[in-house]
Parts: C-alpha cells; sequence; structure tokens
C-alpha cells in the first residue's frame, strides 16, 4: 500500500468496499468499486478507489489502479443467488468501515467523487467531504440489512436525507427499494438527477421536474450482476463532461446493455467499446 503522502491526484475516486463474491467455481472480485472503476479507467479516467480489505487479498484484476486499502480481518463476501422471483442475496462476513480519515488528502478535490456502499460501509459524513467535487452515490449498500443468516433485505435509510444533499447524481435501482414510487418520489426532490435503473427495461431519469424513459437494445444476458455499476460510471463521466443528463442515460443504457452478455468482471467495457458508443450516440 501507498503512503497516502506519495498519492498522486485521480480523476475518479471510488470509496467502497471491494467484494468477493461466491460463484460455483470459487471466489471472484466484484464490488461496485471494482465495476464502476474499470468502467472509468476504459473511459480514460485516472481512477483511485479507497476500500477496505484483509492485507492478503490479491487484486490482479485492479492491476494499474492506485487502491488504498484499510486492513480489516475479514473482506465483504456475497452469495448471489437468480430465482424466479428475482435476486436473493446473503452476506457471509463483511469488511471494516471507512471514514474520512481514510482518504488520502490528494484525492479531496478529485473532479468525480463516487461513494458506492454495498453493506452499509461507508460513513454518511463522507457526502459533506467533497464540496468541489461532482458527487455521484449509489446507495444500494444503505439499504441493505441482513439478519442472523445473512439474508439481505430492504432497509430504510435514516440518513438519506443528509446524504442526499450533497450528491450531483444519484443512481438506484428498482430493486433497491422494493419498487416503492414514494421512496423514488422523495429522492427525486432531493437531488439535481436521480436515475432509476429497471434491469431489461432501462432506466428513467427524473431532472428538473421531468422525468424520461430510456430502452436500451435487446441483447443476450447471461449475467446482469454489475450492470447497473458499469451504468452509474459511465453517466457519471459523462453528466460531467456535457452536464446534459439525457445523453448520457443513452450513453450509460447502451454500455450496460452490453455488459450483461458478458460473465463477471468481463461485462467491463473495453476503451474501444466506450469510443464506439460515443461516436454512436454523439454523431
Amino acid at each position: 500500500m501507498n503512503s497516502l503522502a506519495q498519492i498522486e491526484p485521480v480523476d475518479y475516486l471510488l470509496i467502497g468496499h471491494v467484494t468477493q463474491d461466491v460463484t460455483p467455481t470459487g471466489f471472484s472480485l466484484g464490488g461496485t468499486v471494482s465495476y464502476s472503476g474499470l468502467t472509468a479507467r476504459a473511459f480514460g479516467k485516472k481512477v483511485g478507489i479507497v476500500t477496505a480489505c484483509t492485507a492478503d487479498l490479491q487484486l490482479p484484476e485492479l492491476e494499474g489502479i492506485p487502491v488504498i486499502r484499510k486492513t480489516s480481518p475479514h473482506n465483504s463476501t456475497f452469495e448471489n443467488l437468480t430465482t424466479a422471483n428475482g435476486r436473493v442475496q446473503h452476506i457471509r462476513t463483511s469488511a471494516a468501515k471507512i471514514s474520512l480519515v481514510d482518504i488520502p488528502p490528494a484525492w479531496l478535490d478529485t473532479p468525480i467523487v463516487h461513494l458506492g456502499p454495498v453493506a452499509a460501509e461507508i460513513d454518511p459524513a463522507l457526502a459533506q467531504a467533497f464540496p468541489r467535487s461532482l458527487l455521484g452515490i449509489t446507495p444500494q449498500g444503505w439499504l441493505r440489512g441482513w439478519n442472523d443468516a445473512g439474508l439481505i433485505s430492504f432497509v430504510d435509510w435514516p440518513e438519506a436525507a443528509s446524504v442526499l444533499k450533497y450528491a450531483s447524481v444519484v443512481v438506484l435501482s428498482l430493486e433497491d427499494v422494493r419498487g416503492d414510487e414514494e421512496i423514488i418520489q422523495e429522492y427525486s426532490s432531493e437531488v439535481p438527477v436521480l436515475v432509476v435503473t429497471e434491469g431489461a427495461r432501462g432506466a428513467r431519469v427524473y431532472w428538473n421536474g421531468d422525468v424520461r424513459h430510456f430502452r436500451p437494445p435487446q441483447e443476450n444476458e447471461i449475467d446482469p450482476v454489475g450492470a447497473g455499476d458499469i451504468f452509474a460510471a459511465a453517466f457519471f463521466i459523462r453528466y460531467e463532461s456535457t452536464h446534459d443528463p439525457w445523453e448520457s442515460a443513452r450513453v450509460a443504457t447502451q454500455i450496460a446493455a452490453r455488459s450483461v452478455t458478458r460473465r463477471s468482471l468481463s461485462g467491463v467495457p473495453t476503451s474501444a467499446e466506450v469510443k464506439s458508443t460515443l461516436m454512436e450516440i454523439i454523431h
């Protein structure tokens, strides 16, 4: 791990747990910071990650991305099961919490900051630490709780108002809020831009009292895991560049739709795919 004093500035800062996802063949690397971080790199951004995990966890998939690792006795480990009624998740172990003292000073003025909790691991007070950044939030991990068996379910988010008032853009899934339209309406009134992803049906974007729907192209879905994180990173990057949520949604929808045709982190877009998508949409 690098000394905090030696850290160089980055373009896109991700904060949250890397995860170990249980698969039939063992563990695979996951978590919002992994999917979104690799997507941001494909967009040409210099990425930095602040996470918490065990000292011996190998992260070869993130090679070339500076990772500030808070040492934890455990990794956040998830098991995802796809059923006819949707995804069922269990959390087996959870890594340490992340707070302001864990963020390198050189990264406090990063142009895009992405808070991506997966297990309520981020101190909510962090939201106010980046007043000069575009603050993107994917609040899934603040909307999760679990029982003694590790079964994950939706929970209320009491800190929502105190966090959302600092956000520039929030991206969440319809599943994250159990389809509760009252919560969506509440959040849409508290942030400049709210995006609600709806899986194969695409996404809706709330902005300036308007809402628009964006439909993805039909793809052969193999693995939807990570698609929401890929969408979010693409949206945040385009929005920071264009300040146009409609164009940002068109780009992010196309990128995320392609991601489901491949498994796990292989669904992350390549630089060539990003370039071709931008050329297609912009021109």
